[in-house]
């Protein structure tokens, strides 16, 4: 089932499967923002990332001595969500642990993702993770929006550039693989902005890290007629990618709170890297959100 939300200028649907976003379309100008997801690229829109981000050391991990396989991204991206509450402008989907997610994830949560469209062309993207037991729940989270590049018929895809804001150095945290080496990051800097080419993307995203400081990036081209902002309130973390090889016509700007498995992790979910420990009987929250223009 798709939800639509609605304002004036845009027309928002998220799919329950997922609970992924799969369209921002201006009526006016007739843009199309998020990418439709043609399989020769990429054959997803933007995708949940929960309960990991990333990759695990051969897609497993171990937890009070038991080992569980869990693919890159984790499981919500390709589960149904139930939708608990909806408005014209807002939507709230989801997701409860259950025997298959048990079998992957040994943990009882509650997954809610809240989309709503306010009248100045925002779409906030709420995360609220809840633990309702008394042990800890240990867990990543993180989006994977898609943007269409170009977003209209008289520019390219090198046009476009990402401007980070605040404009300073950002650690950038670099992949060797699959795997993330936080211990030896490069200098990202924001003062230049970052022109979109190919050949930047040959050893996977580019990933800043931004601890939990209120960030915006700008997603436009050089005249800046059309294009994204994206405001990050509390993310750890967001990554910008597009498939190496390919030419893709999108790029993907990703708010996360957590990171792929190091070079050197354990194994051990409580020793992972960048890791969320949720005590019982509380809440998690991050929040972003999209402006079109």
């Amino acid at each position: 089932m798709t939800v639509k939300l609605e304002n004036e200028h845009l027309v928002v649907e998220i799919h329950e499967h997922g609970a992924e976003l799969r369209s921002v379309y201006n009526k006016e100008h007739q843009i199309e923002y998020i990418w439709q997801g043609d399989p020769k690229y990429w054959g997803r829109h933007a995708p949940v990332l929960f309960p990991i981000v990333g990759r695990l050391q051969d897609n497993q991990y171990t937890f009070n001595d038991q080992t569980y396989y869990l693919n890159q991204h984790g499981f919500a991206r390709d589960l149904n969500f139930i939708v608990v509450a909806q408005t014209p402008t807002t939507a709230t989907f989801e997701l409860r642990d259950n025997p298959l997610t048990k079998s992957l994830y040994p943990f009882s949560f509650i997954l809610q993702l809240r989309y709503t469209l306010t009248d100045d062309d925002r779409l906030s993207i709420e995360y609220y993770v809840s633990n309702a037991e008394n042990d800890p729940i240990y867990f990543q989270i993180g989006g994977h929006p898609a943007f269409n590049v170009p977003m209209d018929t008289t520019s390219k895809f090198s046009d476009y550039y990402v401007n980070v804001d605040p404009v300073k150095k950002y650690d950038r945290i670099n992949l060797i693989g699959p795997y993330s080496d936080p211990k030896h990051p490069s200098e990202f800097d924001a003062h230049i902005p970052l022109r979109l080419r190919y050949d930047d993307y040959k050893d996977d995203a580019i990933i800043l890290g931004l601890e939990k400081e209120t960030t915006s990036l700008v997603l436009a081209t050089l005249f800046e007629s059309h294009g994204v902002t994206m405001e990050l309130e509390n993310a750890d973390y967001v990554g910008i990618w597009t498939p190496y090889g390919k030419n893709a016509p999108f790029v993907c700007l990703e708010p996360w709170w957590g990171l792929a498995d190091t070079i050197d992790a354990d194994g051990d979910l409580t020793h992972k890297f960048a890791i969320n420990k949720l005590d019982g009987q509380s809440d998690f929250s991050g929040k972003w959100s999209l402006t079109f223009f």
